[in-house]
């Protein structure tokens, strides 16, 4: 580990349930392993604007069980630029960091690769991010609380869905990733999920009138991932009431509610070894590595790989969820 001293953390994107368990992890191994560490607020903002505070042991005590993140998330479009790179750069040398740990999603470890190729800079990410949707991790901080509360949510829409006869769609985040719509559907007991990943392959909407919604049930429930490529749930309905006037649909949005609430145990957990593994990553005199988890088992996943590689959706769920919704 030559030249590390001081570790910096800061988070940034979308906050994701499980973060402030990636905070303490990072801060108590570090101290731990005999290094100071500094928080920097705001993300990659707090980088330019000098939002940058020494943790203690006690920084982070009582945080595991929060949702969101303590050291805030934002914007910033500055970072963006070649000169405000730079002036992040001249932030971190002036409070001696050595070596910085990003927590966040697809957008922040660009950030973080390209920053780290720029100065020579060593860089750890952590996968906090709720769509699920890096490669090279079985799964991301916060895609398990998520998961939970959208299953949640969907239990108590099912009352008015059945008490009433109808087809609602409910739509869930993940832009470019199915993974929430898809097991959210498994887990609620859903009729269907329709995804980006395969609607340049069918029209999920007529398959799912076709097959999906059997004159048996007298509700159905379909996830939809709130994606430009499937349209959204509202894009859908509109469809339903031109083309199959029939059936009485309803929309349900759970935007941020996804985002928000206290950690799974999942979530805790896994936050706190891939916190822990990113100190052990810089003692091991790792850089520009995201740390993932395969098989149950910590692994360095190249910034370039996990950034750049779509994540496959797992076909045999597409397949377990249409069997089971007969």
């Amino acid at each position: 580990m030559p030249g590390i001293n001081c570790i910096g953390i800061l988070t940034s994107g979308g906050d994701a349930p499980g973060m402030n368990a990636a905070i303490r992890a990072v801060t108590r191994s570090a101290i731990y392993s005999g290094l100071k560490v500094k928080g920097i607020y705001r993300g990659y903002k707090g980088l330019i604007t000098d939002e940058i505070v020494e943790f203690k042991t006690q920084n982070v005590s009582n945080i595991i069980q929060m949702g969101g993140t303590i050291l805030k998330t934002a914007r910033c479009k500055e970072f963006e630029t070649p000169e405000g790179r730079r002036l992040a750069y001249s932030v971190l040398k002036e409070h001696g960091i050595d070596a910085l740990v990003v927590i966040g999603g697809d957008g922040s470890l660009t950030g973080a690769r390209i920053f780290a190729t720029e100065f020579n800079f060593p860089i750890v990410g952590l996968p906090g991010t709720i769509d699920n949707d890096l490669y090279g991790t079985d799964t991301t901080i916060g895609y398990d609380t998520a998961l939970n509360t959208i299953m949640e949510c969907v239990d108590k829409i099912r009352d008015t869905a059945t008490s009433h006869e109808r087809l609602f769609f409910i739509e869930v985040m993940g832009r470019d990733a199915g993974f929430l719509a898809l097991n959210g559907a498994i887990a609620s007991g859903a009729e269907a999920a329709i995804i980006p990943e395969i609607s340049t392959e069918v029209d999920q909407l007529a398959e799912l009138i076709q097959n999906g919604f059997r004159k048996s049930k007298n509700s159905s429930i379909v996830l939809v991932a709130e994606s430009p490529v499937t349209g959204g749930a509202m894009a859908l309905a509109e469809r339903v009431k031109k083309e199959y006037p029939t059936y009485d649909v309803r929309v349900s949005i759970l935007g941020h509610l996804q985002r928000g609430g206290s950690p799974t145990a999942h979530d805790r957990i896994l936050a706190s070894r891939m916190g822990a593994a990113a100190v052990d990553a810089f003692l091991d005199d790792q850089r520009n590595v995201m740390i993932g988890v395969k098989n149950d088992e910590i692994v360095y996943v190249p910034f370039a790989k996990a950034i750049k590689n779509d994540k496959p959706i797992n076909r045999d769920l597409l397949n377990t969820l249409r069997r089971l919704s007969i």
